[in-house]
């Protein structure tokens, strides 16, 4: 039997503020719809790996049910967000934020 040595949370916090960092950048210079939504997705699953950190530094199961709810939330919000992706492309033939203006006619 292997005994794993203990990582320590701060390293994981670190990991999260790398990721969430990523995503903000991407979500911040990316001119594509998907890649700005893939880029909020990271940022919500860095958040969850916080959540996970200090549910489990804490001994407490609150971390592990506010991600489960995260989790629940992001998949809904790729179905609908996904949904007007298509139809944007339809209507606009284009997926670029910077093309897509929908408060002209």
């Amino acid at each position: 039997m292997w005994v794993v040595p203990a990582i320590p949370p701060a390293l994981f916090l670190v990991l999260s503020g790398i990721l969430f960092t990523i995503g903000v950048i991407g979500a911040l210079t990316r001119r594509n719809a998907i890649v700005v939504f893939m880029c909020i997705e990271l940022m919500l699953n860095s958040v969850n790996l916080s959540f996970i950190t200090f549910s489990r530094f804490l001994r407490s199961m609150d971390g592990v049910l506010f991600a489960f709810f995260v989790i629940a939330v992001a998949a809904a919000e790729a179905a609908v967000g996904l949904a007007i992706f298509v139809m944007l492309y339809r209507s606009r033939e284009t997926i670029n934020v910077d093309e897509i203006n929908l408060l002209k006619w």
